[in-house]
Order: structure tokens, then C-alpha cells, then sequence
């Protein structure tokens, strides 16, 4: 059954994809409930009811967000190399991020810069959210080390979080506006840091 209030025609996807992009580009804080409900074209009563309060709105955009947008950093961990997902992550990352149908930069980067809440909750699950791609590319360079495909003494860890350092560094400077360019020459720096493979330290 449809909400109470809610619009006939109303397509919750198409709705949350509006509110993706006010979330983007304001950030949770910026984001003021009118400025959502007007962009994604439904009322208060609407949105409540469809997607609850404005946290769990957000988390419903983020993870929206994580599914779509960010489709290409679990699709870089199938690549046959370590250096090959590192450097599939970055390059795809440095071209989402710079997209022109999108607002430059990275959501669950630019969604909670500026929350202040008293505990920074909102801050922390987006912190959470990027840690769990750090995670799962750390598991993937530690299958890359005990294959050989990285040196026996990498830390795979580290290395993990090297790249999503340069990834999120880059999504900053997006948003500031860096062109793709620009961000494309800072990975091509960064990946002079991946260690090279085992077996080729083996000959």
C-alpha cells in the first residue's frame, strides 16, 4: 500500500537518486529537509513515509549510492593482479569521480566533511562505510602476497589503506576542482609505489 500522502506516480528510486545528489553536493549537515523534499519532488509526509527521517534517508542514499556508483571498486578486485586492481580502482575512481552528470567528488567523502553533531555519528558510519572497502581490498592484496603476486614482506593492510588514501585524497581535490586530468597524473605516481610482484623479485 502506498505511504499516506504520497504522490500517485511516485517512484521512490528516481526520488532517492535526487536526494543522492542534494547529499553530494551539501553534505548531510547542508542538506535541509526542504531542499531535499523539493529536489526529489515529494512532501514531508512523503518522504517519511517512504524513507523515514532524514538519517535514514541518508543511509538509504549511501547505500544506493555504494551499489550503483561504486559498482567499479568491487569490480577491480577481480582482476587477475594486485597492480592490476589497484590500478583498475584508481583509474575508475579518478573517472567517477569527475563525471559530468554527477557533482564532482565522492559522496561518502563529501557527505559528512562538515557534520558537527555531538557524537559525528553520521561522520562515522560513512567512515565505516569506506573502511569496509578498505577491508575487502586488504583481503584481496593478501591473497596477492600468498600467491606471490606481491613480495613476501608487503603488508597488505597498509597498502590497502595507501590506495584509498590517494583515492579519497583525489575525491577531495574533485570536489575543489581538479579536472580529470590532474587526478589521473596523481595516480599515475601513486602506483609507483606498488611493490612488484614476487616473482619478479624472485629473478
Amino acid at each position: 500500500m502506498a505511504g499516506r500522502g504520497r504522490p500517485r506516480g511516485f517512484d521512490a528510486d528516481a526520488a532517492l537518486d535526487r536526494a543522492i545528489e542534494v547529499f553530494w553536493r551539501q553534505g548531510y549537515e547542508g542538506a535541509s529537509l526542504s531542499d531535499l523534499t523539493d529536489a526529489m519532488g515529494i512532501n514531508r509526509t512523503s518522504m517519511y513515509a517512504a524513507f523515514g527521517n532524514k538519517e535514514e534517508l541518508f543511509r538509504r542514499a549511501v547505500a544506493r549510492y555504494a551499489l550503483a556508483d561504486m559498482a567499479y571498486a568491487r569490480e577491480a578486485l577481480t582482476q587477475p593482479t594486485a597492480y592490476a586492481v589497484i590500478e583498475t580502482f584508481l583509474r575508475a575512481n579518478a573517472d567517477a569521480i569527475t563525471r559530468a552528470d554527477r557533482p564532482p567528488g565522492c559522496l561518502s567523502v563529501q557527505g559528512g566533511l562538515a557534520e558537527g553533531g555531538e557524537n559525528g555519528h553520521i561522520a562515522k558510519f560513512l567512515a565505516d562505510s569506506r573502511l569496509a572497502g578498505e577491508q575487502a581490498l586488504a583481503v584481496r592484496l593478501a591473497e596477492a602476497v600468498a600467491s606471490g603476486d606481491l613480495p613476501a614482506d608487503t603488508d597488505p593492510v597498509a597498502l590497502a589503506r595507501y590506495v584509498m588514501v590517494v583515492s579519497e585524497g583525489n575525491a577531495v581535490h574533485a570536489a575543489a576542482g581538479a579536472d580529470r586530468r590532474a587526478l589521473h597524473a596523481a595516480v599515475d605516481i601513486a602506483l609507483r609505489a606498488v611493490p612488484a610482484s614476487g616473482a619478479e623479485d624472485a629473478d
